[in-house]
C-alpha cells in the first residue's frame, strides 16, 4: 500500500494526477467509480481538467460499485443520477459507455452480466473506493466472502444511518443494494482509496494495521499489489 495524508483539497488534486497519467498512457481505460460525498472533490477536479483539456474520457469505459435496490428510476438519490449529476454531464465520456448496477433487476443472472461486461471491457484499469465507518468497501458490509462477485446484499444499520443525510428520513433508506463483490474490486488492475473525516479513522487503522478478515472487508487490499490510499489528516489520525 501506498499512503498519501493530505488536505481534502490536496488530495483531490493528486487523485485526479493519478487519472491523468492512466489516461493519457491508456486513453480507452476502463474505469471503476465510487458514490457518495467522498469523491465529490475528486469528480470535480476531473471535471475541470476535462473542461480545460487536460484530460479526457472520450474512449473510457466506466462502471459504478454499486446501486440501491427498490429506487424508482430517475430518484434523484439512486446512484445513476448521482453518476450523471456529478461527473458523466460534466465530462467528455459517453454515456453509452458508463454502467451502473441494475437496481431493478435483482436476478442472479443480471449479477452474472454486469462481470461479464467488466470482463469484455479488458477489466477495470483502476477502481476508486471510498470506505465505510464499518470497514465496508462498495457495499460489501463485513462478513461478505472475499471471493465474492456482483451480488444482492442487505444494508447494515450502520450504512443505513449514514446515508440517511441523502434522504428525508431513515425509513426512505434502502435496505438493500447490489454491489460489486470483493473479488471483482481486487481484479482491478490498481485501486484508489480515499477516506476523509474523523468516523473513517477507525476503519482506515483496521485495514491498514489490522489483521486481513471478512469482518473488515477493506483489510483484503492488503493483499492487493497496487493500492493508493488518500487519507485526510483527521481520517490517518490512529495511523502510526
Amino acid at each position: 500500500m501506498k499512503i498519501i495524508i493530505n488536505t481534502a483539497e490536496n488530495i483531490a488534486r493528486q487523485a485526479a494526477a493519478q487519472y491523468q497519467e492512466l489516461l493519457r498512457g491508456k486513453p480507452d481505460a476502463v474505469l471503476g467509480l465510487a458514490t457518495g460525498s467522498t469523491p465529490l472533490a475528486l469528480y470535480a477536479e476531473l471535471a475541470r481538467l476535462n473542461q480545460a483539456g487536460e484530460i479526457s474520457f472520450a474512449r473510457a469505459t466506466s462502471f459504478n460499485l454499486d446501486e440501491y435496490i427498490g429506487l424508482p428510476k430517475g430518484h434523484p438519490e439512486s446512484y445513476r443520477c448521482f453518476m450523471d449529476r456529478n461527473l458523466f454531464s460534466h465530462i467528455d465520456i459517453p454515456l453509452a459507455r458508463t454502467h451502473v448496477p441494475s437496481g431493478a433487476d435483482t436476478s442472479e443472472s443480471a449479477a452474472l452480466a454486469y462481470e461479464a461486461e467488466i470482463e469484455r471491457a479488458g477489466g477495470l484499469d483502476l477502481q476508486l473506493l471510498g470506505i465505510g465507518d464499518n470497514g465496508h468497501i462498495g457495499f460489501d458490509e463485513p462478513g461478505t466472502p472475499f471471493g465474492s462477485c456482483t451480488h444482492c446484499t442487505a444494508l447494515a444499520a450502520s450504512t443505513r444511518e449514514a446515508n440517511k443525510r441523502f434522504f428525508s428520513s431513515l425509513d426512505e433508506v434502502p435496505t438493500h443494494a447490489v454491489t460489486m463483490g470483493i473479488r471483482t474490486v481486487m481484479n482491478a488492475r490498481a485501486i484508489i482509496l480515499i477516506a476523509l473525516g474523523p468516523n473513517k479513522a477507525e476503519a482506515l487503522r483496521a485495514t491498514v494495521l489490522g489483521e486481513v478478515t471478512e469482518n473488515v472487508p477493506a483489510s483484503v487490499l492488503q493483499l492487493h499489489p497496487n493500492v493508493t490510499i488518500y487519507a485526510d489528516y483527521e481520517a490517518a489520525a490512529l495511523l502510526n
